[in-house]
């Protein structure tokens, strides 16, 4: 799957470079919103597995493929779907930003917000009245 995940990658940045039409929409093309969520877990996935995957015990049975398959599977989507529509996507430069534009505004949020999670003070339980 490693391979086959980069040599779409590498597909993806060709077309993307290229700037033109590659062709018409897929049948069951994933909408702008559902890219962006689908992404965006991907990403997460990804950050969890390759920070993770070696001090965690459980999640060193994983390999990459399972949480790309277990993201795929959250939104009940076959992998050729979810291909065919980040090929079309990133065939579309244009398009193609906007969505990765609100994946990392996305993300971004996600981090402030466990940032302050973890800036906040710890709340002692206040004394029983005396």
């Amino acid at each position: 799957m490693n391979h086959r995940y980069c040599l779409l990658l590498l597909i993806l940045m060709i077309f993307a470079s290229c700037g033109e039409d590659i062709g018409e929409k897929p049948a069951n093309l994933l909408s702008r919103d559902q890219m962006v969520n689908v992404l965006t877990d991907i990403h997460l996935g990804d950050a969890v597995y390759q920070t993770r995957s070696f001090s965690n015990e459980k999640l060193m049975k994983y390999s990459e493929s399972d949480f790309y398959y277990s993201i795929l599977k959250k939104y009940h989507l076959a992998d050729s779907v979810f291909e065919k529509s980040l090929i079309y996507y990133s065939g579309k430069p244009k398009e193609y930003e906007k969505i990765y534009t609100r994946v990392i505004n996305k993300l971004t949020e996600m981090e402030q917000e466990e940032k302050k999670k973890t800036q906040q003070p710890i709340q002692l339980e206040q004394q029983e009245e005396k």
